[in-house]
């Protein structure tokens, strides 16, 4: 319905104003907390109990995330649009985070700048690599790789999942990505965090397409060569964001021992983070048109019925 549409651009407008809500109030804290409190228990187990226990943790979680949020839902459409819009906007906003990556990615350079210890440890806060001995060149590709995965993770796939499933989507997809964060890595991870790591990349999936094209439209061009690029990371999804960059900027974005997208590129310099900065901008503007387009198109569809989810 019109609520939901509307919703979109007030999360964005409340993201640009407010930032984030303190961590007492946030919504994936509290997600990280209960991932938190119940991973280290996981990983006592033995693997075939370590991955049934954790599908069960990850289904409990992510039906009771997506039944609150249902409920908030519901209550809100039974108001009045002017009212349910701002409101629903306002619970939406925490689940996608655009202006603290935004920052935190421009911080890099500017730490950068001063020195390059700096740079690394800006960049510490944002990636979980060891970043002790990375040369500038290297911080640069580490932070527009962080930029673009999690314009995807952080903005347009909660605005994806909200266009499709209301406020009920955005929060699972949150919940799945935190809990891939948290327990999908390989390693003593393998078993207790499998099923959190491939539900993360099948909602993924075409959000992540979806990002690489809303990349390529802001930059006015469709670069040649994304789909093999965007085969070369071990993730499914995150080279398509990743590889849109590399190539736009004509960059090479590597991860050293892992993979490297625009093989044949230059290093990255100062300027590309500030050339690839306002096309990320501008994506997620024509991510929230494009999701609140698709809501107003389904409330139409549906002859204008309000749908509470």
């Amino acid at each position: 319905m019109a609520s939901l549409a509307l919703a979109g651009a007030v999360a964005l407008v409340l993201d640009r104003a407010l930032g984030e809500p303190p961590a007492r109030l946030h919504p994936v804290v509290g997600m990280g907390h209960y991932l938190g409190a119940l991973g280290p228990r996981l990983l006592r187990l033995q693997p075939a109990w370590a991955f049934t226990c954790g599908a069960l943790a990850w289904l409990l979680g992510a039906g009771a995330v997506a039944a609150l949020a249902w409920g908030l839902q519901r209550w809100l459409l039974s108001l009045p649009w002017w009212a349910a819009a701002p409101l629903l906007g306002l619970l939406l906003k925490p689940l996608l985070a655009w202006r603290m990556l935004r920052d935190e990615v421009r911080g890099v350079e500017a730490a950068l700048a001063r020195s390059l210890p700096e740079g690394r440890q800006q960049l510490a806060r944002l990636v979980s690599r060891d970043t002790s001995r990375l040369q500038a060149h290297e911080v640069r590709e580490a932070a527009i790789e962080t930029l673009a995965e999690n314009l995807n993770d952080s903005v347009v796939a909660p605005l994806c999942w909200f266009a499709v499933a209301g406020l009920p989507g955005a929060a699972l997809y949150r919940f799945a990505n935190t809990a891939d964060a948290m327990w999908g890595y390989r390693g003593r991870w393998e078993w207790a965090g499998k099923w959190a790591a491939h539900a993360d990349d099948a909602l993924s999936w075409l959000p992540a397409r979806l990002t690489a094209l809303l990349l390529c439209a802001a930059a006015g061009r469709w670069p040649a060569g994304l789909s093999r690029e965007a085969r070369v990371t071990p993730s499914p999804n995150g080279g398509w964001p990743m590889g849109a960059v590399a190539l736009l900027l004509g960059a090479r974005l590597s991860k050293p021992g892992v993979y490297a997208l625009n093989a044949g590129g230059r290093l990255p310099g100062s300027a590309d983070l500030h050339r690839a900065l306002p096309w990320c901008g501008r994506a997620v503007l024509l991510a929230a048109l494009l999701c609140g387009a698709a809501d107003l198109a389904a409330w139409r569809l549906c002859g204008g019925l309000a749908w509470t989810g």
